[in-house]
């Protein structure tokens, strides 16, 4: 009995206000009487918070409104008995408590409905309506990490070739080249020792020039300084580098995750360089802040302007590289400037 008893508590729980649909229906049978067509509607009530507890939830504050509406219009009229009725077998309710002269009674009960309906509202309607919202938001959240995900794969295959193009016609060719200098110097030291020494040094230049390569391959990847300092070092010291005088106001009280930081890193260099090369900009500003779990970033020079992510493959880029952290990039750049550049990822609270 006891396991009996918590099943219909918990599927009573489960139905929520659903349950209190087919007991206000029976409000039916009060203003219109037992009839035919009011039990059905009690028994439709019924069927509709079993089956369907949140259209019966919502349904209920309709019927709650509907049914104090009827209230207030009853409670005009002067007298619902026919004249000349000897009894009142067959009446419903209502109609004996007019007979009686009870009108109060009427204005009182759609007062009560009205502000129970009034009630139910934010906790029916717009539960449901605010998770119809969050749904559409989740639906579009989705497809928003689909398109960043294929960008992301991408980006990361775009990655990935051209550092195997960078070491086959950059390091790798000039290490071949060293190797092959190499065995001619093995050959001319006894019969040529001038000639080796030449083939020595040009061999030791062809070395430094595979390590510079190298290196600035290793920065394209992970840069040493962001790796080491964190982000907002990094950013000052792409402002020291900068040929064109640039500052940096960077407020950054924590670390972010290394992907998150080198995304923005990147971003904020490809602004930079765009600013030295094509802006012919005199001077950039660069503002980093993290507040309200949001790390924003703002590049400004005083160049020509004109710049348009969509003719560039840079920015687009960069636009799709934070696109995978729910990053966005916005540029403002009209024509004779200033250009701003502002970067702004979800870093957390």
């Amino acid at each position: 009995m006891e396991s009996v008893l918590n099943v219909l508590l918990r599927r009573l729980r489960v139905l929520g206000w659903a349950v209190v649909f087919p007991v206000v229906m029976c409000l039916c049978f009060v203003c219109w009487g037992a009839r035919p067509w009011t039990g059905s509607v009690v028994l439709a009530a019924v069927v509709v918070a079993l089956l369907a507890p949140a259209v019966a939830a919502d349904l209920l504050v309709v019927a709650l409104i509907g049914f104090a509406s009827v209230a207030f219009a009853l409670t005009g009229r002067s007298s619902p008995l026919p004249q000349g009725s000897p009894t009142t077998e067959g009446y419903p309710l209502h109609t004996l408590v007019y007979g009686l002269g009870w009108h109060p009674v009427d204005l009182g009960a759609g007062l009560v409905l009205l502000a129970f309906g009034a009630w139910l509202v934010p906790r029916t309607i717009g539960v449901h309506s605010g998770l119809a919202r969050r749904n559409s938001e989740l639906l579009a959240r989705v497809r928003r990490l689909t398109v960043t995900r294929v960008d992301a794969v991408d980006t990361a295959s775009a990655e990935l070739r051209r550092i195997e193009r960078d070491l086959h016609d950059g390091a790798q060719a000039r290490l071949v080249a060293l190797g092959m200098a190499l065995r001619s110097m093995e050959r001319l030291i006894k019969t040529s020792p001038d000639a080796a020494v030449a083939l020595a040094a040009e061999s030791r230049e062809n070395s430094a020039r595979a390590l510079a390569e190298l290196r600035a391959l290793v920065r394209g990847i992970n840069p040493p300084v962001l790796a080491e300092r964190g982000l907002g070092d990094a950013i000052r010291a792409l402002a020291l580098d900068c040929p064109v005088p640039a500052t940096a106001d960077v407020d950054l009280p924590r670390h972010l995750p290394p992907p998150v930081e080198t995304a923005v890193y990147f971003a904020v260099a490809e602004a930079l360089a765009n600013a030295a090369k094509h802006a012919g900009a005199s001077i950039v500003r660069v503002r980093a802040a993290q507040t309200a779990g949001m790390l924003r970033i703002e590049v400004t020079d005083d160049g020509a302007g004109g710049a348009d992510p969509s003719r560039g493959t840079g920015l687009r880029g960069v636009e799709r590289r934070l696109g995978t952290f729910d990053g966005v990039l916005a540029v403002s750049s009209p024509l004779g400037g200033p250009t701003i550049v502002v970067i702004e990822v979800p870093c957390g609270s």
